[in-house]
């Protein structure tokens, strides 16, 4: 399934907050630099769906914070 998620990095918490039935905003606590960001993604969106890391795949978006995730 796809899902549009837009990246709020350098936030004070980290949280996931459900936007519409696809649509996501991820709060996070590190830099949007070297995909530090991206994996801190990943891991938040691997325990709010309850799946492993490595079903989770950024598809567009990899370097902006709008992003498109497929998550398996």
């Amino acid at each position: 399934m796809l899902y549009k998620v837009k990246v709020k990095p350098e936030s004070k918490k980290q949280k996931i907050v459900k936007k519409k039935s696809d649509e996501f905003l991820v709060f996070l606590k590190s830099q949007a630099k070297q995909g530090i960001a991206n994996k801190e993604m990943i891991g938040l969106l691997s325990k709010y769906f309850n799946t492993p890391i490595f079903k989770i795949k950024i598809i567009k978006g990899a370097k902006t914070p709008n992003k498109i995730v497929e998550i398996k």
